[in-house]
């Protein structure tokens, strides 16, 4: 899949300054597509690229008003776990963790995942009741999942602080070997390389403007490059969803809010696995390259703005300083905001809707990058037969109507 060359072909490609070939084609905007999807990021890239690997529907246009992964995907902090509340959410998000750990091979691309370990803290009986009642719904469903003391927290992560004297010391906390973090963008480009190679067409700078419905189904979009006829249009954008799903008269339940993120300068690595602490609002993991990259709760107002505010800065600082005194002295580089499409129930929805052939893939909140090859994977199975698969059966558009809702707050209250 892809190019490949040898190790002396990359040194005298990299010395000559010979063009390189295209990771993905240009290809003209075709009239009639078999599926249209909406939304170039790992979503939408994955829901193709299955759908040409797994069900040999290639006749496939991933629609991007921006360039690929310029949205959501290229804003997150790339953590990966399977440690969610709900039997539903835990089966569902275990699966993307398997895809995750073979997907290089699968996609002849390093996406540089790493399984450093997820560690989510707990401040207070309370929250340490929580972490054992999610180990235990994980085990049930052979997630490695437990709960651990502030003796093993200090011996996992040394840099934070266990001691007694800080404003909210720790009690305990939810260990899950298996998570980690991966580079978005490589994730982004080795599902657009893959989808690519199988006959996909990728149309950047290509705003939809508009989803044409004739007698209660789908039958085309509207782009600002011309209209296209299809019988299947996915919703696969994050920020804009509810906005997508509006042009063909569906409504979301589904509110966005911006989510700021910060990096600092690279140092000599120290901290192994992904800290989240809900209490204090926070989670921090550190990349390949050394710098620590920081997050926090969804900002408290709704909003489609993605830039930085000083009040993050300001509260991300002091909280990290609770948990990791030491890393005072290290200088934050640059802050930046995502856009998150929230639920009623912190659950996304994937699934039909009351319009025929238009489907959704949306609602993902602040979990969306974790979650994109086992979405990807699931909604292209339920485009091409038509069936809801079980892992998705929770997730449904029509769950809010009847009250059925699947409920993973408690799990991600901080985002990751």
């Amino acid at each position: 899949m892809g190019q490949k060359f040898s190790a002396a072909a990359l040194f005298r490609k990299g010395i000559s300054g010979d063009d390189w070939p295209r990771a993905w084609r240009h290809h003209d905007l075709q009239s009639t597509y078999d599926v249209v999807i909406v939304g170039g990021g790992i979503h939408g890239l994955a829901t193709a690229y299955y759908l040409a690997k797994h069900h040999g529907i290639d006749r496939v246009a991933v629609i991007e008003k921006g360039y690929i992964g310029g949205g959501g995907s290229g804003r997150n902090t790339a953590i990966i776990r399977a440690n969610y509340l709900t039997p539903e959410g835990s089966r569902f998000y275990d699966r993307s963790v398997e895809l995750y750990e073979g997907l290089s091979d699968d996609l002849n691309f390093n996406i540089m995942f790493e399984q450093r370990g997820h560690m989510t803290l707990a401040h207070s009986d309370a929250s340490l009741r929580t972490m054992r009642w999610r180990a235990e719904v994980n085990k049930l469903q052979g997630i490695d999942s437990e709960v651990i003391g502030p003796e093993d927290v200090k011996a996992l992560a040394p840099m934070i602080d266990t001691s007694r004297r800080v404003g909210h010391p720790i009690e305990g906390a939810l260990w899950h070997p298996p998570g980690g973090i991966a580079r978005h963008d490589a994730v982004v480009w080795a599902y657009a390389r893959g989808a690519d190679s199988l006959g996909v067409h990728i149309h950047q700078q290509t705003e939809v403007t508009g989803i044409d419905v004739d007698g209660g189904r789908v039958t085309g979009v509207q782009t600002a490059r011309g209209r296209i006829s299809a019988p299947v249009v996915v919703n696969c954008t994050a920020g804009w969803s509810s906005i997508i799903s509006a042009m063909a008269g569906v409504r979301l339940p589904i509110t966005t809010t911006p989510l700021q993120a910060a990096v600092t300068e690279p140092v000599q690595h120290f901290l192994h696995p992904v800290v989240v602490s809900g209490t204090l609002h926070v989670y921090v993991s550190q990349t390949a390259r050394g710098e620590l990259v920081f997050g926090a709760a969804v900002d408290p107002y709704t909003s489609y703005k993605t830039n930085g505010s000083l009040e993050f800065t300001e509260g991300l600082a002091a909280h990290i300083l609770e948990l990791m005194p030491a890393v005072g002295k290290m200088r934050l580089l640059r802050q930046w905001a995502g856009l998150c499409d929230m639920t009623p129930d912190y659950a996304p929805i994937i699934s039909g809707t009351p319009v025929d052939g238009f489907y959704v893939d949306v609602g993902w909140g602040t979990w969306g990058f974790k979650a994109g090859p086992v979405a990807g994977e699931q909604t292209a199975a339920l485009v091409a037969t038509g069936r809801v698969p079980e892992l998705i059966a929770a997730f449904g558009y029509d769950r809010f109507a009847e009250g059925t809702l699947t409920a993973e707050k408690g799990a991600a209250a901080v985002g990751h």
